[in-house]
This record gives structure tokens, C-alpha cells and sequence, in this order.
């Protein structure tokens, strides 16, 4: 009976929260998760899945509907690649033109798998052979990786890992959920070092939040086990030096819940004073949520609520230049989907009513927030217009 309760909670959950139909379970054509990023030039690059391929292309136009560059495979040899619920390759690129990738093979134990990274050093002309990041290699949980380089080309990979709840299994302890791992590279990804545990009891299936600064850290948010079984989010400062990074609370939903929600969240620079972070909150009062973090230790604003948590508002982007800030999320109705924005000119203290800036009738990815030469845009991956690239205007 137990078993039937947990296994209905997921599926509720992965239904009413997660927005699944935006890239799981599709019948025809490569998945609709990609990730972008833009380089110096301007020239815009995609990283997507096909045939158990991670492939990169580009485009230097950057029209509606891009025209890309012919597709350099990544891996030489297929692998089953996680894109299914938040899981998707992701890429980055560094000051000198470097390009890394990194995304999650699936192996053949159910939820288990490796994190992979590439590079090249040659303007995405070819890529170099592929590694795995993290040393542990046992058929288990290292799964929905994060991607970040700082201004000075350290590198920043982070995952979901369970090594220590199969461990505190064998052992006869208790274990809540799984554990935020990463390792870092600081030779350009040539090599990582061994790979360091963050925190424990994360949530297993949710994607991490992960932004660097100007000081060679990147900040980290994902959604954390609290006591009393409650899933709220928590944030931290990662580098070099830091040898336990302080992790704290960062949203107070008090979300019960025995299952995964797969809703991670969004985060973005706010200046000196801290960080801009938004979140899916399916507690007591359901719906998306956005609010200010003062540095990485406590929050300064209580958290307001956007959208329409009826047609499952959630996976959203931030984005912020000065005291602008943009947020963008998914909307789902029976007609259609919608990609809706809001903005405000006071560093989030207050909004302006959002807009609608996008809608399809097929199937859709979540959306993302990205800036060329100070200008923002909003790309969405869609079944049937294919990966639209539309600027933002407050």
C-alpha cells in the first residue's frame, strides 16, 4: 500500500508540477531540451541531443528562428542521455573562445548514471575526447549536472549524487534524499580535481540553480530535505579555497512532501547586495515564487507569488542587468502553451503585471534568459517553430 502512495504522489506531482509534456515522452524527432549560451563575437551556440549524440551548432544571425551552423557531434560513441524532466546537456562558454559541455549518461540501473564533460579549444571545430567528471564511479545516482566557468576560466561542475545514501544503507543509518557533489577544474578542463560533497539530503531529481561571479565562486541553489521531510530550497558559495562551504535556507514554503517534486530553481546576480531567486512552491500555498537573498545567508524580502498556478505555472528563468530583472515561466492550458515575463526596474521590489510574449499549441521546453551585447532575449525550444530566439523589452 505504501508502495502504491509514493508511486501515485510522483505521478501527481510530475503531472500538476513539472509541466512534463515540455520534453518527456515524445514519440517523433530529437528531444526539445537544449541549452544555449553566447560568446564574445555574439555568435549564439546550442548544445542538443539526437540519437544518443550530444551535438553543438551555431548561429551568428540571431533572427527569430536562427539559422545554425552544420551540428559537430560531441561524443563519438552513443550514449543513452539524460533528457527527460530537468535534465538536458548544458554549455558554457569561456572568455578565450573555449567551449565546455557537459551532460548526463544514463546507465543502465534505473536513476543511476555518469557525468561527462568536453571541450574545445578550436571554436567548436571539433571537441576533444571526453572524460567523466567525477572519480567515484559506481553504477549509482550521479545525475542533473550544472555548468558554470568564471570570468578567469575556472570551471564548475555540480550534481545530484546518492554514494552516501548506499552507503549509510549498507551501514544500517538513515539517509534523507540524496547529495550535492561538484568538482572544479582550474586548468582550463584539462583535469578536475576529485570531487567534493556540499551537502547532504538534497532533493534527487530537481535541477541546480548555479551563476559564478567576478571572484572566481559560483553561488549554488537546489531544493533541500529540511527536517520533517519538508522540501524548501538551499543556497551556497562555492571556491577553491572554501574547504565546507556554509549551506543555508533560502525559501520557507514548508512543502511536506514524500517525492520529487523535478522543479528546480532559477537564480540570478543582484548586484553587491546579494542574489535574485525564484522557485516552484507546492506547500500550503502553491505556485511560483520569487524573492531577494541578502549575500548567501538570509532572505530580505518576503516572497511574491506569479502566474497562474492552475495551468501549472513553474520552471522559471531570471535574468537581471543593474537594477533590472526579468523573470520569465511557463504557463500550460488546454489550448496552448505560453511563456509569460515579468520585470521590474527596482532590483525585484516591486513588478511591473507580467505579459505574455510566446505561446505554441505543441510541445515545448522551459524557458531561458540570456544577453548579447546588453541586450536580453528569451529562447524556447518548441515542436512546432522550432528554437525561437525573441528579444526582451521591460
Amino acid at each position: 500500500m505504501k508502495a502504491i502512495k509514493l508511486t501515485f504522489c510522483i505521478t501527481l506531482i510530475m503531472l500538476l508540477a513539472s509541466n512534463v509534456s515540455a520534453h518527456e515522452g515524445h514519440d517523433h524527432g530529437p528531444p526539445l531540451a537544449v541549452s544555449v549560451a553566447v560568446d564574445a563575437q555574439g555568435r549564439l551556440w546550442r548544445a542538443s541531443v539526437k540519437d544518443g549524440f550530444v551535438l553543438v551548432d551555431s548561429a551568428l544571425s540571431l533572427t527569430q528562428v536562427p539559422t545554425f551552423s552544420k551540428p559537430i557531434k560531441v561524443n563519438l560513441q552513443a550514449q543513452k542521455i539524460g533528457v527527460d524532466s530537468e535534465a538536458r546537456p548544458k554549455i558554457a562558454i569561456a572568455k578565450n573562445g573555449y567551449i565546455y559541455v557537459t551532460w548526463t549518461q544514463a546507465l543502465p540501473t534505473p536513476y543511476s548514471g555518469y557525468i561527462w564533460f568536453a571541450r574545445s579549444i578550436d571554436g567548436g571545430k571539433s571537441f576533444e575526447a571526453v572524460k567523466v567528471v567525477h572519480q567515484d564511479k559506481a553504477e549509482i545516482t550521479h545525475r542533473f549536472d550544472a555548468l558554470s566557468v568564471t570570468p578567469s576560466g575556472r570551471i564548475y561542475v555540480a550534481w545530484v549524487d546518492k554514494r552516501d545514501l548506499i552507503q549509510s544503507k549498507k551501514l544500517g543509518k538513515p539517509y534523507d534524499g540524496a547529495a550535492i557533489y561538484y568538482a572544479i577544474s582550474d586548468n582550463q578542463g584539462t583535469s578536475f580535481q576529485p570531487e567534493q560533497k556540499l551537502a547532504d539530503s538534497s532533493c534527487e531529481c530537481c535541477r541546480i540553480a548555479m551563476i559564478a561571479d567576478e571572484k572566481d565562486r559560483v553561488v549554488l541553489m537546489w531544493r533541500h530535505l529540511f527536517e520533517g521531510g519538508v522540501r524548501d530550497h538551499a543556497i551556497a558559495t562555492l571556491n577553491l579555497e572554501a574547504s565546507s562551504p556554509a549551506v543555508h535556507r533560502a525559501s520557507f514554503g514548508h512543502w511536506k512532501v514524500d517525492a520529487c517534486p523535478h522543479h528546480g530553481p532559477a537564480l540570478a546576480r543582484g548586484g553587491e547586495w546579494g542574489y535574485h531567486m525564484a522557485w516552484f512552491d507546492g506547500g500550503e500555498k502553491s505556485g511560483l515564487f520569487y524573492a531577494r537573498m541578502d549575500g548567501d545567508a538570509w532572505v530580505t524580502s518576503p516572497a511574491k507569488r506569479f502566474g497562474n498556478a492552475s495551468q501549472q505555472a513553474g520552471h522559471p528563468a531570471l535574468a537581471s542587468q543593474g537594477e533590472s530583472v526579468w523573470l520569465a515561466w511557463k504557463e500550460i492550458s488546454e489550448q496552448d502553451s505560453t511563456i509569460q515575463i515579468a520585470f521590474s526596474s527596482d532590483g525585484g521590489r516591486s513588478w511591473e503585471p507580467p505579459k505574455v510574449v510566446a505561446r505554441t499549441q505543441g510541445k515545448s521546453d522551459y524557458p531561458q534568459l540570456i544577453s548579447k551585447n546588453s541586450e536580453l532575449y528569451l529562447v524556447w525550444n518548441t515542436q512546432l517553430d522550432g528554437l525561437q530566439f525573441l528579444k526582451v523589452t521591460p
